[in-house]
């Protein structure tokens, strides 16, 4: 896995290189006409300690941008959007019981949720890593 980093306010963030990225803090990697999905390093250590979690429903219909789930942190419940639109095939319940995976490896083991793509295009609309830091350096944090 290749990652590049990037610093905003004091803070460094890790960003992988073979995955995509939403707004909203998602990363999306394409595997077999299906997204996995989980949270970046940049969201994870804005929350903190990642307490719980709550998953989507395996066979539920997803739209890109939509509230799929929620984090709670002991500093804040979050939302998680889905990077797609699709059907949920498969979540990470081991999260159920170490919601701290989410904090100590969000790139891999804390992935959250596999959807199978309805509208692969929207893969493609997706942040590239280098507009994600874009992003992140414009905003200042």
């Amino acid at each position: 896995m290749s990652t590049m980093e990037f610093e905003v306010g004091g803070k460094k963030y890790l960003v992988r290189t073979d995955v995509r990225y939403t707004k909203t803090d998602e990363w999306a990697k394409k595997e077999n006409g299906k997204v996995r999905e989980g949270i970046t390093d940049y969201a994870q250590k804005e929350l903190k300690d990642i307490v719980g979690i709550e998953l989507p429903e395996v066979g539920q219909e997803v739209r890109k941008g939509e509230a799929i789930g929620t984090l709670e942190s002991v500093k804040a419940t979050a939302d998680f959007y889905a990077a797609v639109s699709g059907k949920v095939v498969e979540v990470n319940e081991r999260l159920l019981d170490e919601p701290e995976l989410l904090n100590k490896d969000p790139y891999g083991e804390g992935w959250i949720v596999v959807i199978e793509m309805s509208n692969p295009e929207e893969f493609d609309e997706l942040l590239t890593p280098e507009q994600y830091i874009e992003m992140h350096k414009k905003e200042g944090h």
